[in-house]
């Protein structure tokens, strides 16, 4: 029993490493994935095809349109109509006739008004099947829906080419992030192994009575601090990964493994090229998608005006109608009663209190605005196309000056610490020379993600199409 126990806790936990997904990915390849996984993506497509049910719904309004129709009644009690007397002879006979004729049998017969004769007409039950075909022939507000209906399939697939873009620059935000924390967790253990050891110098040296007890302290406040900075930038690590899975469309427990390193991307991303780029408004999708939404404008406008215009159908209906007083529709020797119609329908506006009016002059103001927003997206862009440049000069030359000062901070704390050692300096200053080492460390590491991403804002400023 143990040993089947044991197989099966063995086959179980196979199953669950089995199930665990570990994926390796450079930062193009992450970028070439969450462009076809990431949910922004999938919704993104999902809108375009929405678009297209949308054009083929709006373009079937102006096709024919058949519709069929089966009517059955069965009456629970049969309505009574009144004739009047005096249109036949007043005698028994004769009201007896009628009263057959119309099927009333004497002893239901209702009490009707005096100088009247009850009679119900037709048979309990009935049905009545047709088909109508109609046609729309003219109806201005339906052209003007089918342009409109191209042109939201249009602003789905700008929206998409945004959509795209947005996620590039959020995968590499979110890589560089994971690349930062691994990097920070990495230089955290590399300072905590050298201050461990300070301290345990230290403490050994005040053993023996060659330095005081506060130059101890002070490399242990120091090392407290460090460690929990790294326990907090190791919690920041596993989220890292997590929103980094999130922006490729991975499940957020998916295990990855990035084949790229901070220093290297950094350096592939300096293109000093970029800055000097002629920016061209006219191709930006932010741009093209406010011209869009200009034009969407200027067709609601037209359907508006389009109202004002008569529209014109036609239909052809065929049907046929079946009698009964019990249920024998389905019968063969059952009589149907066929009938056939055709017909043109005219609608002529002719006066709406001038509501129409009012909704031309909205549609106008509307026009109106969204050419307003389309000048000030040019101008916009043009400002935020001269700020990521400036930007992103700036992070390159951040980059390189960080790279300097953390070999300099380097050297300095490692002159403090011997000076410290030998006695010539305080802990003060060996503390002021750690903590501006510590500074320049990450500097250096948040000057790396800097023109990681500056360079990924850039390309989304100049609107840089995504190879």
């Amino acid at each position: 029993m143990k040993k089947i126990i044991f197989a099966i806790c063995i086959t179980f936990l196979t199953s669950i490493k089995a199930q665990e997904k570990t994926m390796s990915f450079s930062l193009e390849e992450a970028i070439k994935f969450a462009l076809e996984n990431s949910y922004n993506t999938k919704a993104a497509k999902n809108d375009i095809k929405s678009a297209n049910e949308e054009v083929w719904k709006t373009t079937t309004i102006g096709l024919p349109q058949i519709n069929a129709k089966v009517d059955y009644q069965n009456f629970l009690k049969q309505p009574v109509s009144l004739l009047p007397a005096a249109a036949f002879d007043n005698t028994t006979s004769t009201v007896e006739t009628v009263e057959q004729y119309f099927n009333l049998q004497p002893n239901s017969r209702p009490t009707a008004p005096e100088g009247f004769i009850p009679v119900v007409f037709g048979t309990k039950q009935n049905m009545n099947a047709s088909v109508t075909l109609t046609q729309l022939l003219f109806d201005g507000s339906y052209l003007v829906g089918l342009q409109a209906a191209k042109t939201f399939l249009k602003i789905s697939e700008q929206a998409e080419e945004k959509t795209e873009l947005i996620t590039r620059e959020a995968v590499i935000n979110a890589y560089g992030t994971v690349l930062v924390t691994e990097n920070s967790v990495s230089i955290l253990k590399k300072n905590i192994e050298i201050l461990e050891k300070n301290y345990q110098d230290a403490k050994q040296i005040f053993e023996n009575g060659f330095n005081e007890e506060e130059d101890v302290e002070q490399l242990e406040i120091t090392l407290g601090n460090l460690k929990n900075q790294l326990r907090n930038v190791e919690n920041m690590q596993a989220i890292a990964y997590q929103m980094l899975n999130l922006s490729m469309g991975n499940p957020i427990e998916t295990k990855l493994i990035l084949t790229d390193s901070l220093d290297g991307l950094a350096n592939s991303n300096i293109n000093l090229g970029l800055i000097s780029e002629t920016f061209t408004v006219d191709k930006h999708i932010d741009f093209k998608i406010a011209e869009n939404d200009k034009e969407v404008k200027r067709l609601m406008l037209k359907r508006e005006k389009s109202m004002y215009l008569p529209s014109l159908s036609a239909f052809v209906n065929y049907g046929a109608q079946a009698f009964s007083d019990s249920f024998t529709f389905f019968d063969n020797n059952q009589r149907w009663f066929q009938q056939s119609l055709f017909g043109v329908s005219l609608n002529v506006p002719i006066f709406s209190s001038f509501g129409r009016n009012a909704t031309t002059t909205q549609a106008k103001i509307a026009l109106e605005t969204a050419d307003l927003r389309l000048q000030e997206t040019k101008q916009r862009l043009s400002l935020l196309a001269e700020k990521a440049k400036s930007e992103y000069q700036f992070s390159i030359e951040n980059y390189q000056t960080a790279k300097r000062n953390v070999g300099l901070a380097e050297r300095i704390e490692n002159k403090q610490r011997i000076k410290f050692f030998e006695g010539i300096s305080s802990s003060f200053d060996l503390l002021q020379a750690q903590n501006q080492l510590y500074s320049q460390q990450q500097n250096y590491i948040q000057s790396m993600l800097d023109v990681i991403a500056k360079k990924a804002a850039l390309e989304n400023a100049l609107n840089i199409p995504i190879k």
